[in-house]
């Protein structure tokens, strides 16, 4: 699951990474949210967005380092 994802991240531009980090941080925010009030199916979930999102920002990062590289 996280190769196809990471490929998949890879291949996006920075806006797209924006974007996706904005998805994946509000539904991990509404899931810590449903959990703590009652729970949930999957659990596990949680771990798996949450490092998806750090995934994603070091995308960005390096996308970042390389561009001022570049210049």
């Amino acid at each position: 699951m996280k190769s196809k994802f990471w490929n998949n991240i890879k291949s996006m531009s920075g806006l797209e990474l924006s974007t996706k980090l904005g998805e994946f941080q509000n539904k991990l925010f509404k899931l810590k949210f449903r959990h703590s009030t009652s729970s949930v199916k999957n659990p596990l979930e949680i771990r798996e967005i949450r490092r998806n999102v750090a995934r994603i920002k070091t995308l960005i990062a390096q996308k970042k380092r390389e561009s001022k590289q570049d210049k």
